[in-house]
């Protein structure tokens, strides 16, 4: 698969010329997996973000980056100096072939090179380019330049995460980057149907932080209705009561071999209630829990039940978890109707049978390993257009002869000239 193309593609027969750094790497590779020429577009000696862990068998090499490999596959790579005032002619060059330009530099640096979407608009007119930042192109904070951690603090993330009573947490990998690259790829596809509708390209602002706003759920609907700040309770649920306070509510359960997400619910929740009624039923059946035998989940109520009442309840489920491992319960829940569902690892997602049967994980090749590697699939499956990888990750440079020699008709000679002045 190193080197398959995807003639079929959403966007085939489309160029994308890709600028940007880890905050916009995803986008490219969405658009170039849907069909998309994507060409990244680095500097002389390769992008920084090559240098991001973790690494292929722990090796750090700005080629076996897993990250570069993940966020740049279906991409070609050619190599190119923007500073210069040939490297500069060359771009535009390629912006004349090009239908996307995405880019995630700070606000205005494109346009201090002569390189704004006012200048290459005259180039291309149908030109769309996308440009991703932290917080946008205006704004009080648009010159900023934080880390994937303060976006996610500064979005709202965080607080959803972590214990109740301990201090917010991160999720380990990047989420404001790659929530900015999606809606990158989203407005751009949405300016690319405005395209085509009336022949007029644009420009896309896409705010990291905003992108981490709308990952937020409920929460600011939480605060808007109740003025109440939702944050994470790590295995728990919490619901702000008018008279009682803070109802802590167990959503993440041990069990046998692992853990599993079961919600506990009565009254007018029906679909809850019986759930609850269910599993009660099948723990009395086996001698555990006998203090939920005689509770009368028609009349339960979270606007009433004190913490101590509810943690009785708690202990008694717990107590028959405990006995049972996640296929147990999965497959009790999915005869039964039961909100019961595993909690999997890892491992489990890469055994899934669910998601072997639907041939989801993509073998890769790199070549330059030797090795073949599973990356994940495909987000939404569409029979007229198929999504694939087109290629792995491109090496540094790895289509510089491709792209300048055969495309744009540079000879051998010039190539090497460019090269020794580091303009490519």
């Amino acid at each position: 698969m190193s080197e398959q193309r995807n003639s079929e593609g959403l966007l085939s027969g489309h160029r994308v010329l890709d600028l940007t750094d880890e905050k916009g790497l995803l986008c490219g590779r969405i658009l170039g997996d849907f069909g998309a020429d994507v060409i990244k577009i680095e500097r002389p000696g390769g992008d920084p973000a090559r240098n991001i862990g973790p690494f292929y068998k722990d090796i750090p090499h700005p080629e076996k980056s897993l990250f570069w490999f993940f966020t740049n596959a279906s991409k070609r790579s050619i190599t190119l100096n923007l500073e210069t005032a040939d490297g500069r002619d060359i771009f535009k060059r390629l912006v004349k072939a090009a239908h996307f330009v995405i880019e995630s530099f700070p606000p205005d640096y494109m346009a201090s090179l002569g390189l704004g979407y006012d200048e290459l608009e005259k180039i291309n007119p149908r030109l769309v380019v996308t440009s991703i930042t932290p917080f946008g192109q205006t704004g009080p904070y648009a010159h900023y330049n934080p880390s994937d951690l303060v976006l996610s603090a500064m979005g709202g993330h965080m607080r959803l995460y972590g214990e109740g009573d301990r201090p917010p947490l991160r999720i380990s990998q990047p989420q404001a980057f790659f929530l900015g690259s999606l809606h990158g790829a989203l407005g751009s596809m949405v300016a690319h149907y405005h395209r085509e509708l009336t022949g007029e390209g644009q420009h896309v602002d896409v705010s990291c932080q905003q992108a981490v706003v709308l990952s937020l759920m409920n929460a600011a609907e939480v605060w808007d209705v109740n003025r109440m700040n939702y944050r994470g309770g790590g295995a728990f649920a919490y619901s702000a009561r008018p008279k009682l306070g803070m109802l802590r509510q167990k959503r993440i359960w041990p069990c046998k071999d692992g853990h599993v997400c079961f919600f506990v619910a009565g009254g007018a929740a029906l679909g809850a209630r019986l759930s609850t009624e269910r599993v009660t039923k099948w723990a009395n059946d086996e001698d555990l829990a006998a203090e939920l035998k005689d509770v009368n989940w028609a009349a339960f109520d979270f606007a009433s039940i004190t913490q101590q009442q509810f943690d009785v309840i708690v202990n008694g489920f717990q107590s028959f978890l405990d006995t049972k491992t996640k296929d147990e319960l999965f497959r009790r829940a999915v005869s039964q109707a039961l909100m019961i569902c595993p909690v999997n690892t890892a491992k489990d997602i890469l055994e899934c049978p669910h998601l072997s049967a639907r041939d989801y994980w993509v073998p890769v090749e790199h070549d330059e390993l030797g090795q073949v590697i599973p990356y994940p699939g495909a987000p939404v499956n569409m029979a007229e257009a198929p999504w694939r990888i087109q290629r792995r990750a491109p090496l540094i440079g790895e289509h510089n002869e491709e792209i300048y020699i055969h495309e744009l008709g540079f000879s051998r000679e010039q190539l090497a000239t460019l090269k020794s002045r580091g303009i490519i």
